[in-house]
């Protein structure tokens, strides 16, 4: 789970990331230069928007975003005229929040969202038949037991669960898990899965992993 937060304010910014920290990975930036750079460069399961920011205002980024994705945006504003948040809806914003607003309200229109583009969120829980995911600490567990599945083996595995029963390309699977920036190159792909099958065969569950032949790969219980 990767969310995109833009809020020039960095006490804010850093307290609404801690507050999701828990069930996701945190981008955060500053103003709507980088914004851009990085929903271009990356994938996110959700972006934050602040309305006023340095360089680029929220609603011409949401505008760019709208081009090429259907993201889950959800806007913050300190503005409470009913024409900004008018504006904002039609140029494709979820939600909106207004400043200043509580903790609990955040985590809860932050869990909706994902809940409503994500049929397989269950915000800090994440389970398949007896695999149980820690998702605060990045640990996989069978019957209580701990897999060892570290660094972007445990990302895929998560992405892929996350999105059962969808065919992931390999590109995308890539750009989620590395970035589009990245120097490394798509075979890495290739070998990160095949390690994370052999781990996934000691506990029988290889079989749900399927590779989409010059495509990518699929989590799924279908043959």
């Amino acid at each position: 789970m990767k969310i995109l937060i833009v809020e020039d304010d960095k006490n804010l910014n850093n307290t609404m990331a801690e507050a999701l920290k828990g069930f996701a990975d945190v981008v955060q930036v500053f103003d709507g230069e980088e914004a851009l750079f990085q929903a271009e460069q990356n994938i996110f399961d959700l972006i934050i928007l602040d309305v006023m920011l340095p360089y680029a205002d929220g609603f011409t980024i949401l505008e760019t975003i709208r081009k090429n994705s259907n993201v889950p945006v959800l806007m913050v504003t300190a503005k409470t005229m009913v024409e900004d948040r008018v504006k904002g809806l039609n140029l494709g914003a979820d939600d909106y929040l207004t400043k200043p607003f509580y903790r609990d309200e955040l985590v809860a229109r932050v869990e909706a969202l994902l809940r409503r583009y994500n049929n397989n969120f269950e915000g800090l829980k994440l389970t398949f038949k007896d695999l149980e995911f820690d998702i605060v600490h990045k640990i996989v567990r069978i019957n209580g037991e701990n897999i060892n599945l570290n660094g972007k083996i445990y990302d895929i595995l998560e992405y892929l669960i996350r999105n059962k029963d969808i065919i992931i390309p390999k590109e995308q699977l890539f750009n989620r898990i590395w970035g589009f920036e990245s120097d490394t190159v798509w075979s890495v792909v290739e070998v990160y899965v095949s390690n994370l099958r052999k781990v996934l065969k000691e506990y029988d569950y290889a079989k749900y992993l399927k590779t989409v032949r010059n495509v990518g790969y699929m989590w799924s219980e279908k043959d």
